[in-house]
């Protein structure tokens, strides 16, 4: 495809709306407020907004700049600054797929928890009956109505990832129905893609509002809100804080996937990406801190009910116990009472002592959860509490939903974009590449709605892109800054701009963010190494709770390919290309290298 006939934005707003969508997405909802509650609440916006402006905010500016200047793919960018490293945009394309093959799952969840949220009462909030009906199902009883609903409903899940069952044929059909709109969403590329990311941006803004006005008017609303905002600083001291500050940054703003360079390069030439790059990164963290408020309010509810749960069953086990009058002890005097009775019958008291629970408000708060464990367990625990909870249901999963999709049209787009910048596929209409390219996508993810899926869908979070994404925008600022240049690089911008970048940006390009990133790096490997075998959670129906349980062999072969084979695009590539130079007998050092303005 010639550069002149690329297709543009329609204008710089549904640049920016494409950008939002992409970059806030499920992580702002379920893995910043697990990483608050974990690091001591409102102190962790010190290391984490630090990061944004070390780490975050230039790397997303290096990458908009290089796809606005190429206008190119992941991988004929890269390799027009040079051959040698077109496998990083490679390595970008192969971590966009991984991405893609299991993404689109937690939105076929998400289809799943909507159509049941249309019944008069909410499936998960009762034990079903069992076949005799003399009573509820006992791996509910053992576990919670949630997690039944999710672990044995949703999932059907087996009881390890060595047991293998058939596909779950309702989660396959909400994963077709799910790449069915991920489909008609991409089908006519930039054109459709530009008209829906307004939809996809903004709507789930609509309902974070929504929630929050009835998530803080909720009983023990406050309670959740305060531990958040209530700073632990003695957590500044643990480097753990500052790697999952610098961490969240670079997932949450999602570098490294070659989306940003995929949509940038649809660009006009002269946009100016410097302003975008800066409203998209502060609005992507803004909605971190916004959606923790929600989430902290919810948070603060269900805690609040679980605590008052426990003080009424061990109020009444008192009144019976002591044969006391009903109303002698309330919910709020249970704690007084207790301590009364311990002191006035201490024998007949101690007889109670394996009945008697601990009710601890500060504990359920600390109970952190992430992930599907916190979008499709604990908020759905708290719905169910509310008042018209079908609403709040419908409400909140139709939000997630939105979050995914609009996630997923930047995952599809940094595989479609590189694929198209090649003569072969340019000459295939975008509805059937695009089409090829979801179809396949679903055919390998429906091994994610096996009994055995999730555990592989674990598997694909934990190791899929991880350790990749960080070698590979490690490989792209090392490549920017020294071997295509900082002053080139100047030159280019200014170009584009009108004004070369301030010293800000080049001292972190030059510094700081190679130096955090490599950090970073070694800070995985490190972790990798010393923490084992790697393990999972699998689900015991027997205890109705998930119990930590080593990979097998080939489980562990399978996480080793996943952190090589993405990796291994960029040295590969170089090999080939290099080989290749040498049988046609190439010696020209530029061969192929982008002119630039400096040149």
């Amino acid at each position: 495809m010639e550069k002149d006939a690329r297709p543009n934005w329609d204008n710089p707003m549904q640049f920016v709306m494409a950008c939002v969508s992409y970059a806030v997405g499920l992580g702002n909802v379920w893995r910043f407020p697990y990483l608050c509650q974990m690091h001591g609440g409102g102190g962790f916006l010190i290391p984490y907004l630090l990061m944004l402006f070390l780490e975050g905010l230039p790397l997303f500016y290096l990458e908009l700049a290089i796809g606005q200047k190429m206008r190119l793919g992941s991988i004929g960018a890269w390799t027009a600054i040079s051959p040698y490293l077109g496998g990083v945009g490679l390595a970008s394309v192969v971590a966009s797929l991984y991405l893609c093959l299991y993404y689109n799952i937690i939105n076929a969840w998400s289809f799943w928890y909507l159509f049941h949220s249309f019944q008069s009462v909410l499936p998960w909030a009762d034990c079903p009956m069992n076949y005799n009906r003399t009573g509820p199902i006992e791996e509910c009883e053992r576990a919670t109505p949630t997690q039944y609903f999710f672990y044995r409903e949703t999932l059907d899940i087996s009881s390890s990832i060595e047991e293998n069952g058939g596909i779950h044929t309702g989660q396959a059909l909400c994963l077709v129905l799910a790449w069915m709109i991920t489909y008609l969403f991409i089908v006519r590329g930039v054109k459709s893609t530009g008209k829906v990311v307004y939809f996809t941006a903004t709507f789930p803004y609509v309902v974070l509002f929504i929630y929050l006005i009835r998530g803080v008017t909720l009983h023990g609303a406050i309670n959740g809100v305060k531990y958040m905002f209530t700073p632990k600083m003695e957590q500044l001291a643990n480097p753990t804080t500052w790697i999952n500050a610098a961490t969240q940054i670079f997932f949450s703003l999602g570098l490294g996937f070659g989306s940003l360079i995929a949509f940038a390069s649809y660009n006009q030439y002269n946009n100016n990406f410097e302003r975008q790059a800066i409203v998209v990164s502060l609005i992507n963290s803004g909605t971190s801190i916004f959606a923790s408020v929600v989430t902290f309010a919810i948070y603060g509810f269900k805690a609040t009910v679980n605590y008052e749960n426990c003080l009424e069953r061990t109020r009444l086990l008192l009144l019976n116990t002591f044969s006391l009058a009903e109303d002698s002890i309330s919910i709020h005097t249970t704690i007084e009472w207790t301590e009364k009775l311990n002191t006035t019958y201490p024998q007949q008291f101690a007889e109670l002592t394996n009945k008697l629970e601990n009710c601890d408000l500060e504990s359920e708060l600390d109970t952190a959860v992430e992930g599907t464990g916190l979008a499709f367990i604990v908020y759905s625990e708290a719905i169910k509490n509310m008042p018209v909870s079908q609403l709040w249901s419908v409400l909140y999963f139709i939000m997630l939903l939105i979050l995914g999709l609009g996630s997923m049209l930047g995952n599809v787009t940094a595989i479609i974009t590189p694929l198209r910048d090649f003569k072969v596929v340019s000459r295939m209409s975008n509805e059937f590449f695009n089409g090829l390219v979801c179809l396949f996508c679903l055919l390998l993810g429906l091994g994610f709605t096996t009994t055995s899926g999730n555990y592989w869908f674990t598997m694909f979070n934990d190791y899929g892109a991880t350790f990749s994404l960080l070698f590979i925008v490690f490989i792209e600022v090392i490549t920017v800054s020294y071997i295509y240049g900082i002053k080139r690089f100047e030159k280019d911008i200014e170009d584009m701009l009108g004004h070369r970048p301030s010293w800000y940006w080049k001292i972190m390009w030059a510094g700081t963010s190679p130096l955090l990133l490599f950090t970073l790096f070694i800070f995985y490997i490190i972790n990798y190494i010393q923490g084992g075998t790697p393990t999972y959670q699998a689900w015991n129906k027997e205890l109705g709770k998930s119990v930590v349980t080593e990979y097998p062999v080939f489980g562990q072969i399978f996480i080793g390919l996943l952190l090589v084979s993405s990796v291994s695009c960029v040295p590969l590539t170089a090999l080939y290309v290099y080989c290749r130079k040498g049988k046609h007998g190439l010696h020209h050092k530029r061969q192929g290298t982008v002119s630039t303005v400096s040149a």
